[in-house]
């Protein structure tokens, strides 16, 4: 399985007065299993980019690919495409509309022509995978807590069992603690299902946790394709475009100029807890 962007532009008021680029002769590729993060300012495009991903929005001119087939063909298959490259929006849970959450989950594997055995086996998996108790399966989905609506509303798109998942900042508006199970709930989906994951977020230190490769979008354009650790290095220049690294990552060059030699890329908390207690035990034992 692949996504592969080729050249991609998007107009905004294409042939008036007004035509602005809100993606600028974009290209990369996501390959099987990756877990990709996506930052930028607001309004760098990020959320136009992964709309193009599964076809809802259509590129004013270039390519994409989904597993070497060009989605823009006579006849493409385009439902079967959203089915396969499922797509949670910033603050899903205002799309919740059924009389319980089991209903809601139904709804998207409903929309594929399986029978109801399938769909509310679909249904009950996905619930599964989001840690979703099942006390909570027969209430009404507005009587939920922000979090619980948050995985109702992401179980929904597992549910049509995607080979790809696309979420647009998943975390927002919700406390550390919902932000922090949401989060380890779509890395364990990646590692055990090896589901690709395409995450936008504002978090570096979440993006820098979680995600193996970094896609950078500035005013359209993408900046940077990298490892984590290979992109924040450059965090002068992510504070010019208004980014900037994991926190981290300043509290160890901070230290790195009072003379502890600490590791350059370190961007989490984690591995600087590491590289210290090896620094202090390095200490101890030439003492």
């Amino acid at each position: 399985m692949s996504i592969r962007a080729e050249h991609i532009n998007y107009l905004y008021g294409e042939g008036t007065a007004f035509e602005q680029y809100a993606l600028k002769d974009v290209s990369f590729e996501i390959g099987d299993g990756q877990f990709v993060g996506l930052i930028g300012h607001t309004g760098s495009g990020k959320s136009t980019l992964i709309q193009h991903l599964n076809g809802l929005l259509r590129a004013s001119s270039g390519k994409i690919y989904y597993n070497g087939e060009d989605i823009y063909q006579d006849g493409y298959d385009m439902k079967g495409l959203r089915s396969r490259v499922g797509l949670v929006f910033q603050y899903p849970e205002h799309q919740l509309f059924e009389v319980d959450v089991f209903s809601d989950v139904c709804f998207g594997p409903g929309n594929q022509g399986l029978c109801r055995e399938e769909i509310e086996e679909r249904a009950r998996e996905a619930l599964c995978l989001v840690g979703l108790e099942e006390r909570f399966w027969t209430q009404s989905p507005f009587e939920l807590s922000g979090g619980q609506k948050r995985r109702v509303a992401i179980a929904g798109v597992l549910a049509m069992r995607p080979e790809v998942l696309i979420l647009d900042e998943p975390t927002a508006g919700l406390d550390p603690r919902g932000r922090d199970e949401i989060l380890d709930e779509i890395s364990a989906l990646h590692k055990e299902k090896q589901m690709t994951i395409v995450l936008v977020s504002h978090s570096m230190e979440d993006i820098a946790r979680y995600a193996d490769r970094i896609l950078v979008m500035s005013h359209g354009e993408k900046l940077f394709d990298a490892p984590p650790k290979e992109v924040f290095r450059h965090y002068r220049e992510l504070e010019r475009i208004g980014l900037a690294a994991p926190q981290i990552t300043y509290v160890v060059q901070k230290l790195r100029e009072e003379g502890i030699p600490l590791q350059e890329d370190i961007t989490t908390v984690e591995e600087a807890k590491a590289a210290i207690l090896k620094l202090l035990g390095k200490a101890g034992s030439e003492a």
